[in-house]
């Protein structure tokens, strides 16, 4: 017996709820037109969606997502204020560049929370990943140490994500 497919109409129904309350909630409207539109846009995302084939996320760790996502918050506020030290400062001491960052993970969603994260994180932004996944090709608004920096995001960044999701 396929629990999979016995799974689609739950999921489906889970997903058009949540996408009809949703948008009451944005909206902040009960009018029979907002109502309507809400039925008719949730019912037409769940459809157009309805082919796509989900990749099973296995999570290894999923207690290890709070300290992450401190982790994450706390060096966005960090780095903001470096960032901000840097860019108000003499101009002639920034040193941008592209870092090509090494990954020890080949899973595609893992490479995309920490391409994610690496841009969230204010000074450095992610411009590709290689065909192969073992690159991350990250630019940074000062590079003062190129190995440092490729030190800072395995160990802060690689190696939780690593950890969570047991890659």
């Amino acid at each position: 017996m396929d629990t999979t497919n016995q799974r689609k109409p739950k999921i489906r129904f889970f997903t058009f709820t949540l996408l009809f309350v949703v948008w009451i909630l944005l909206t902040n409207s009960l009018t029979i037109g907002n109502i309507l539109l809400a039925l008719f846009l949730s019912a037409s995302i769940v459809w157009l969606v309805r082919d796509i084939r989900s990749n099973t996320i296995r999570l290894h760790k999923p207690l290890s997502i709070p300290k992450y996502v401190l982790i994450l918050f706390w060096d966005i506020v960090s780095s903001n204020f470096i960032v901000a030290k840097q860019v108000l400062g003499p101009i002639k001491k920034l040193k941008p560049g592209f870092v090509a960052v090494p990954l020890d993970m080949r899973e595609p969603i893992p490479i995309t929370l920490l391409a994610s994260t690496v841009s969230l994180t204010p000074g450095t932004v992610s411009t590709e990943v290689s065909e192969d996944f073992s690159i991350l090709y990250v630019h940074a608004l000062n590079v003062s140490d190129e190995q440092a920096l490729i030190n800072e995001i395995k160990q802060r960044y690689e190696k939780p994500l690593k950890e969570i999701f047991g890659c």
